[in-house]
């Protein structure tokens, strides 16, 4: 993959503090984490030298993806139809911030602007608080990973027919495409969501609860996980409240009038709610394998995601080296080789 950037640099070069140092450079965390087994090459799409580069590069590609605002592509010669005549064959993926039409068509994205526009920050966070953003650029990843996956199809396609495609996403849609079940219960009952923290509104237990060291996450999917999960069969049963209505099995579905209706179980609150008082949270885990609630030093010293190689450490041309993810899949029963750290600008 050959990562364009314009003369002074992708902006995330400078997103920092934090940088990686050497003594001889210092990189961008941020530009690190999301750059991983690319190429850099500078081209300045405003000159003829540098459009012209473009085509030669577009000419020789599968797929070219930009993230332009709709029209400023087009504006310098590589519009859609000139592009597909000059290569049948290419696929063409954009992802502005609102799409190719429609009354924000000429809006800058951003992530945090679209996870407001989306309804994504109006259903996070703690009841009765203010909206709040996701940590990470949800926005921006999720967009990413859609994108990604009609340009899979469009290849898939091309195998058959011989010809390219176009493909739009926009963040916008992505956010709004991620709020899946919320989405969904507003259309199907005009119910606005609010933000209830960890829990959720469609089966109980489900949420963080306090241990003496610590938080664990509980879900209950069914009745037969509400069984192991609920006081009265162990030291290290989960929770002081039980659903008094619920009179299900084992394997009957989750939800419904007898484990979620309002005013019944309620979504977990930590602050009130404990596991196993007294108990460590690590015991309880041991027990009934529940989920750890961990700082990011835990996840990497966590001994699963360490046997799992999650972490690398690459030769980097200005560091030395640079520690990034590997991608989250197997192919072939094992994770694909990260062929090399993320570019110093124009090493390419």
């Amino acid at each position: 993959m050959i990562k364009v950037e314009p003369p002074q640099g992708d902006d995330t070069r400078a997103w920092g503090p934090p940088f990686q140092m050497s003594n001889a450079a210092r990189e961008s965390s941020y530009f690190l984490g999301v750059n991983r087994s690319k190429r850099s090459v500078i081209l300045n799409r405003k000159s003829s030298e540098g459009q012209e580069a473009a085509r030669r590069l577009i000419a020789g590609s599968d797929v070219v993806a930009k993230n332009f605002r709709p029209g400023t592509f087009e504006r310098l010669g590589f519009g859609w139809d000139a592009l597909h005549a000059e290569n049948p064959r290419l696929i063409c993926a954009s992802v502005p911030g609102f799409g190719q039409d429609g009354p924000y068509r000429d809006r800058a994205g951003h992530d945090v602007t679209t996870q407001g526009m989306g309804g994504l920050m109006s259903d996070n966070g703690e009841a009765g608080h203010g909206p709040l953003r996701v940590g990470v650029a949800v926005a921006d990843v999720f967009s990413g990973s859609l994108i990604t996956q009609a340009i899979l199809a469009a290849l898939y396609q091309r195998k058959r027919t011989g010809k390219g495609e176009r493909l739009d996403m926009n963040l916008l849609e992505s956010v709004i495409a991620l709020g899946t079940n919320q989405v969904s219960r507003y259309l199907t009952t005009g119910e606005v969501p609010v933000a209830i923290g960890n829990g959720h509104r469609g089966t109980a237990p489900y949420g963080t609860l306090r241990c003496q060291d610590g938080f664990i996450n509980v879900a209950a999917g069914n009745g037969f996980a509400v069984a192991q999960i609920l006081p009265g069969a162990g030291p290290h049963r989960v929770g002081r409240r039980s659903p008094p209505d619920d009179q299900r099995g084992p394997g009957q579905p989750p939800g419904g009038p007898g484990r979620a209706a309002p005013g019944r179980t309620g979504p977990l609150d930590p602050r009130r709610d404990h596991a196993a008082p007294g108990k460590s949270g690590r015991a309880v885990r041991r027990s009934q394998q529940r989920g750890a609630v961990n700082n990011m030093a835990e996840v990497f010293a966590d001994p699963h995601v360490q046997a799992r190689k999650v972490a690398v450490t690459l030769p980097h041309a200005s560091l030395g080296k640079a520690t990034v993810t590997s991608p989250p899949w197997d192919i072939g029963g094992a994770k694909p080789e990260v062929r090399r750290a993320p570019p110093t600008l124009g090493q390419h």
